[in-house]
């Protein structure tokens, strides 16, 4: 029996046979690596819920930024998720992290509410540490999977994925309401368990699967992005009314589910797509039963040259020696190829590309963490601080899921290098940052969608900067080896500036109002110069990432005016051309398991029939 008549069939063996297709094929993939990065940016909402770390367990303003530090860093350092990554399938990688998500939030969860007696300041540190880690685990796993699934349309499964968890913030504050009201210690909880779980319900959908050239696929990522961009939409608009309106607990719960409903919406693209190469694919095998018999009689001068090519590859595969990721340490290949771990870690140009994150991201990730702080120091509503987190989470979603496409579109039809893109949008940074250390009477407004922007932005770019420069053979790895700038620069700005900066003042406002502050008292300080100083650092030091970032345009401008996806497209025709033509006679079986197992398509977009 044929592939064809095999792969049908009508009723309930049909039926089921077409859904188990549809999980297992790659956009269901994608869909769960969706679905994971929609609930896993906890660390972006850490404004909602720090007030309550603050005053149930009496920290100061410099305390809670260390915490906060730490949570950067949990987030960010995702070596040891990286380093796993390369030797184990990714579910592993996210089993890790799933655990170590409902441990770590768990935790802080039953400190605040005084369910565990009150830990110490490095026990916090670390359950803070171990939750915001989790995420580094699900990135890696769902991230970089899919990059690798889809090489040659990175920067949309970049902008895509690292956007959902950008809006994740916006989503996770609609279920936390929807669920618990405004019981603001109870969202520690939902971010507890809800990220865990979903990770753990597709641990082995999320997998490295063989790289497969489909004409339409950036055609597919684009209606992924509609429907984000209509659920950031609808999220936007949705927050405007809540600010306005008081929502009872039915308002709340009919919102949570109309962002249910977007988020699984993508499953009718998937059933689709996958039922248009589930019939293309019986076409080719029919085509191909066909055309067997003629490579059958022609076998005897197909097989003669590709047989002794083969051999001598295997032979001078043989006489090289595999290089290890100690050897040519400071002698990389070109741009573009694959780096070794060391060879990318002491490249130039991921040291320049290390300081204009450290400080792009720094600053933009201190503004974050104490958007409510500078929000009541500055007089604004207690409701408006709900709306400041929630205008970041969406901007921070455009920033990555804009960033990742536009540039792709520009840098195909136009040659424009993603570095100067980076470099664009850290100059833009620095300008919410003087926005917020100027208090402009409602310029936090702006500010956040400013800010929120560009650290999306910059998160897309970075990473797709460092899979072009530095190759994907490493990049779970690499892509984690950026990110450790992020937290590097949060100490700097957040912690050791910032932090001090704020409680100099709240002391000095004490002083003069002669209060004394009690022991286990929280430092508060009132007015525009609590962040003022501290910010005006912030924005010098943005400036300097983006001189920073000016070099490595400069440096990497030759490259980005060649073609960066040439190999990727070869390598999908080598294989395919394989699999097509053959290396000597295939048998009926082969021929039709080939055909249903890949769909080609050549250089401009032409479907290729086996």
């Amino acid at each position: 029996m044929s592939v064809a008549e095999g792969s049908g069939g009508g009723g309930w063996k049909g039926l089921k046979s077409s859904g188990l297709r549809v999980i297992l094929g790659r956009w269901f993939m994608v869909f769960a690596s969706l679905l994971i990065m929609s609930v896993s940016g906890s660390t972006y909402i850490f404004g909602l819920y720090s007030n309550d770390i603050k005053t149930s367990l009496g920290y100061d303003q410099t305390t809670l930024n260390l915490l906060s530090f730490f949570k950067d860093m949990g987030g960010n350092l995702g070596i040891f998720s990286g380093l796993i990554n390369e030797i184990t399938p990714p579910w592993v990688v996210l089993l890790i992290g799933a655990i170590m998500n409902l441990f770590g939030y768990l935790m802080i969860w039953l400190s605040v509410t005084g369910r565990i007696a009150e830990p110490r300041v490095w026990q916090m540190c670390m359950y803070i540490f171990i939750g915001a880690n989790s995420q580094s685990f699900a990135n890696t796993g769902a991230l970089v999977t899919c990059v690798k699934n889809f090489p040659e349309s990175r920067g949309s499964v970049i902008g895509l994925l690292k956007g959902l968890v950008g809006l994740s913030g916006a989503i996770m504050t609609q279920l936390y309401h929807a669920l618990y009201g405004n019981n603001s210690a109870a969202l520690i909880l939902l971010i507890a368990w809800v990220p865990a779980a979903v990770s753990f319900v597709f641990l082995r959908t999320v997998r490295i699967m063989k790289t497969v050239r489909q004409s339409n696929e950036l055609n597919v990522f684009y209606k992924f992005l509609y429907i984000s961009l209509g659920l950031a939409g609808f999220l936007m608009v949705l927050i405007i009314i809540q600010n306005r309106l008081r929502f009872s607990r039915i308002a709340y719960i009919g919102s949570a589910c109309v962002v249910l409903v977007f988020l699984f919406l993508p499953v009718a693209i998937i059933i689709r797509e996958e039922l248009k190469l589930l019939k293309r694919k019986e076409e080719d095998v029919v085509k191909l039963n066909d055309d067997v018999k003629v490579v059958t009689e022609n076998s005897s001068v197909l097989i003669e040259q590709p047989l002794a090519s083969a051999a001598e590859a295997s032979a001078s595969y043989k006489k090289r020696k595999p290089d290890s990721c100690m050897s040519n340490i400071f002698n990389p290949p070109d741009r573009g190829e694959d780096y070794t771990i060391f060879q990318a870690l002491f490249s130039i140009d991921m040291i320049i590309l290390f300081v204009a994150v450290t400080f792009g991201l720094g600053g933009t990730l201190t503004a974050i963490d104490n958007l409510g702080q500078i929000g009541k120091s500055q007089g604004y509503p207690t409701d408006s601080l709900t709306t400041f987190v929630s205008l970041v989470s969406i901007w921070n979603y455009l920033g990555r899921a804009l960033s990742g496409f536009v540039s792709e579109i520009l840098l195909v039809k136009y040659k424009f290098p993603r570095p100067l893109m980076l470099t664009l949008v850290l100059l833009f940074c620095s300008i919410g940052h003087i926005l917020i250390a100027f208090a402009v009477p409602n310029s936090l407004y702006f500010a956040s969608v400013i800010i929120g922007f560009c650290f999306g932005a910059q998160w897309s770019l970075v990473f797709a900067i460092i899979s072009e420069i530095f190759g994907l053979k490493y990049y779970s790895t690499l892509y984690n080896l950026g990110a450790v700038a992020s937290p590097i620069g949060s100490y700097i700005l957040n912690v050791r500036v910032a932090g001090r900066l704020y409680d100099k003042e709240a002391v000095k406002q004490m002083r003069t109002l002669g209060v004394t502050r009690k022991a286990g008292q929280a430092l508060t300080c009132t007015g525009a110069h609590c962040y003022q100083m501290a910010f005006i650092i912030i924005t010098g030091t943005t400036l300097f990432g983006f001189l920073a970032s000016i070099v490595l345009v400069l440096r990497t401008r030759k490259f980005y005016k060649g073609d960066i996806y040439k190999k990727f497209r070869e390598e999908a025709e080598t294989q395919t051309g394989s699999n097509a033509n053959g290396v000597g006679p295939l048998k009926e079986s082969e021929a039709g398991a080939n055909a249903a197992s890949f769909t080609t398509a050549d250089t401009s977009g032409n479907n290729v029939k086996p």
